[in-house]
C-alpha cells in the first residue's frame, strides 16, 4: 500500500507518453502517402470543447465527435484527468514545467498557490460558447488540440524537415508560419515563470472540464488529522489547486504529484473518508461572467460586419473541394489545419484575414504554392468537423451517378500579363496542364503583324467557364513570374448559389 502513491504518478507518466506519441504519430501519419486509413483525427474527435461548441453553432453532432463522450463521461467521476494524462499541450507544459523546476522552495509555494487570475479560463470559456450559440465558432484559436495540431503543421513539422527530417517529399510553406510558431513558443516559454501557465490561466478545454468535474465523486481527499501542514503537496502541485488545504476540484489536474511528496500519506484519490477535508466551488465572478457572455454577444455582430465577412466571400477566399458553404463552413471549422497537414500539393494555407476575423486560420486555396490535384479528396477524410464533406474522387470530377464536378471557382486571363496576348510570345503552358476532359482551356490559332512588319502564328488561349473547375494548376504553371497571366477566383464555386458570373444562368 505504500508504493501506491508512486505507482499512480508512474502510471500517470506512462500514459502521458503514450497518448502524447500517439499524438505525434498520428499526426505524422496524416499524409497523403501514409494515411491508409488510419484515424488520424482521433484527438481532435475526442475534444470536448469541439464537440460541444460546433453542436451550438450548427445544431448537430457530426458523428465523429460522439467519441467525445469517452472523456466527458469519466471526467465526470475522475475530474479533469484529460489534462495530466491525454492532451499533448497539457504533457508539454508538464515536462517543461518539470525541467524548470529549479526554483527555490519559497518561490515553488508562491507560484503554486490558488491565484484569482485563473477565472480567466472561465471567462474565455463563456466567450466562446455565446460567439458558438450564436454561430461564430472560434473555439479553435484557443482549443489546445487545434492548437497542437495547428503548431505542428503549420510551424513545428516544417521547422524539423529544413532541419533535416523526412517528414515530407519536399519542403512545405505556409502562410503565417512565423505568428502561429511565436504564439507556440511563447505557451511553452511561459512555463518558466509559472507553472504550466497556459493550463491554469488560458485553456477554454481545461475550464470546461473543470465545470464538468465540479461534483467528480473520486479525487483527491486530504485527511486532516495525518496531516502536518508542511505544504510540501503544494511545492509540487501542478494545477494550483491548494491541495495542503481544502481543494480547488475545478483546477485540479490529477496529476498526482501531491499524494507522492506527502511524507505521512494523508493524502489519497478516492471518495471521502471520515476525517477528508472539504473542497471549494468554482471561483467565478458571475457579474464579470455575465459581462463577458455580453462582450461576446456585442463582438458578434462585429466579427459579421467587415466586407470580407460577407455570406458570399471575396474572390480571393477559395475554399477546399467538398466545403460547406461559406456561412455554414464557418460555423463547423475549427482551424486545426488538419486539412492542411494532408494536402500533397502544401496549396491549402491558414486564411489571414481575407474572410475577415472570423476566418482567420481556416484553410484556402493559394494557387502560386500549390494547386488542387484533379483525383485528390484527402483534406475531406483529414477534416474532423465535417466542414469539408467527405466526397469521393467521382463526385469531385464528375463522374457517373454525378452529373457535374465540383467547381472551386473560375480561371480568368489578365491579356496585359500573357505572353502569347501582350508579348507576341508562344507559350500554352495553361493548356498543357489542364486536367478536365474536354479541356477547360482551349486555344485560337492567330496571325498576328511583328514590330519589324512580318507574319507570326501564334496560339492565343481562352477559358470555357463552363468546364473550368478553378483547381488552380494552369495558375501555379504559369511561366509569368509575380502575378500569373491567369488567375482563378471562387466566383462560379459549386457550393454557393449566389457567387456566380451571372445569376440563375
Amino acid at each position: 500500500m505504500t508504493m501506491l502513491p508512486k505507482k499512480l504518478r508512474t502510471y500517470r507518466r506512462l500514459y502521458a507518453a503514450f497518448f502524447f506519441g500517439l499524438f505525434v504519430l498520428l499526426l505524422f501519419l496524416t499524409d497523403y502517402g501514409r494515411m491508409q486509413g488510419f484515424e488520424t483525427s482521433l484527438l481532435l474527435e475526442l475534444d470536448p470543447l469541439t464537440a460541444i461548441a460546433a453542436f451550438l453553432t450548427s445544431g448537430t453532432f457530426y458523428m465523429g465527435l460522439l467519441l467525445a463522450l469517452l472523456i466527458i463521461v469519466p471526467t465526470l467521476f475522475l475530474g479533469r484527468f484529460f489534462c495530466s494524462w491525454i492532451c499533448p499541450l497539457g504533457i508539454m507544459n508538464q515536462f517543461l514545467s518539470w525541467l524548470w523546476h529549479g526554483r527555490r522552495p519559497s518561490e515553488s509555494y508562491r507560484i503554486n498557490r490558488y491565484h484569482p487570475s485563473y477565472r480567466l479560463k472561465y471567462y474565455i470559456l463563456a466567450a466562446l460558447l455565446v460567439l458558438a450559440l450564436f454561430g461564430s465558432l472560434q473555439v479553435g484559436l484557443l482549443d489546445p488540440i487545434a492548437l497542437m495540431v495547428r503548431s505542428f503543421t503549420v510551424a513545428v513539422f516544417p521547422a524539423l524537415q529544413q532541419g533535416g527530417a523526412a517528414i515530407y517529399l519536399d519542403q512545405p510553406v505556409f502562410y503565417g508560419a512565423a505568428g502561429v510558431a511565436l504564439i507556440f513558443i511563447a505557451i511553452l516559454l511561459a512555463n518558466r515563470f509559472m507553472t504550466r501557465f497556459w493550463c491554469r490561466t488560458l485553456c477554454p478545454l481545461g475550464a470546461l472540464l473543470g465545470v464538468l468535474s465540479r461534483r467528480a465523486p473520486l479525487r483527491i481527499q486530504r485527511d486532516v488529522d495525518q496531516c502536518i501542514d508542511c505544504d510540501k503537496c503544494l511545492k509540487a502541485c501542478q494545477g494550483g489547486c491548494d491541495p495542503h488545504k481544502e481543494l480547488r476540484v475545478s483546477e485540479c489536474h490529477v496529476c498526482m504529484n501531491c499524494i507522492e511528496e506527502c511524507p505521512t500519506q494523508a493524502l489519497h484519490f478516492g471518495l471521502p473518508r471520515e476525517r477528508s477535508s472539504a473542497h471549494q466551488p468554482i471561483d467565478i465572478n458571475r457579474r464579470r461572467l455575465v459581462e463577458t457572455g455580453v462582450a461576446a454577444a456585442v463582438l458578434f455582430p462585429m466579427l459579421r460586419s467587415s466586407a470580407a465577412a460577407h455570406s458570399t466571400p471575396a474572390a480571393a477566399v477559395i475554399r477546399p473541394p467538398g466545403s460547406l458553404p461559406e456561412r455554414d463552413f464557418l460555423a463547423r471549422c475549427i482551424k486545426c489545419s488538419a486539412c492542411m497537414r494532408i494536402c500533397p500539393s502544401n496549396v491549402l494555407q491558414p486564411a489571414l484575414f481575407e474572410s475577415g476575423l472570423e476566418g482567420l486560420w481556416t484553410p484556402i486555396l493559394i494557387n502560386r504554392i500549390g494547386y488542387c490535384e484533379h483525383h485528390c479528396t484527402l483534406c475531406g477524410q483529414a477534416c474532423p468537423t465535417g466542414a469539408i464533406r467527405n466526397i469521393s474522387v467521382q463526385e469531385k470530377v464528375g463522374e457517373k451517378p454525378f452529373e457535374k464536378p465540383i467547381k472551386l471557382g473560375t480561371a480568368f486571363y489578365d491579356h496585359g500579363r500573357c505572353l502569347p496576348w501582350a508579348m507576341h510570345t508562344e507559350c500554352i503552358v495553361c493548356e498543357e496542364m489542364c486536367p478536365t476532359s474536354p479541356k477547360a482551356i482551349w486555344y485560337k490559332k492567330v496571325q498576328l503583324a511583328t514590330r519589324d512588319g512580318g507574319q507570326t502564328e501564334l496560339k492565343q488561349p481562352y477559358v470555357d467557364p463552363r468546364l473550368c473547375i478553378g483547381c488552380g494548376i494552369c495558375e501555379n504553371k504559369c511561366p509569368v513570374e509575380d502575378k500569373p497571366a491567369i488567375r482563378v477566383s471562387s466566383v462560379g464555386e459549386s457550393r454557393s448559389s449566389e457567387n456566380q458570373m451571372i445569376l440563375g444562368g
